[in-house]
């Protein structure tokens, strides 16, 4: 199964562009949805996030990580494989 990652993001982030080349470095394609762009995604990000306005907010294979620091972390600790899925 492939991994679905999404990353939601907007104009000017310098979060969202260290979340998406930390990614990028670990190999992983992911899309990406600019809230600034598609504005009619905003409410669905915030939804999914538990009420979260700020962007990054990355979600692997439906599980909310968070912003890039909860995703640098997870990354650092060698525990992003575990919400990957095995495909």
């Amino acid at each position: 199964m492939q991994n679905k990652i999404i990353v939601y993001t907007s104009n000017n982030c310098s979060y969202c562009v260290r979340a998406k080349k930390l990614l990028e470095q670990k190999g992983l394609s992911y899309e990406e949805i600019n809230i600034q762009i598609r504005t009619d995604q905003r409410e669905e990000m915030i939804s999914k996030s538990n009420g979260k306005r700020t962007v990054p907010q990355i979600f692997i294979n439906e599980d909310h990580i968070g912003g890039f620091q909860e995703l640098n972390k997870i990354a650092i600790e060698g525990n992003l494989e575990k919400y990957l899925s095995d495909g």
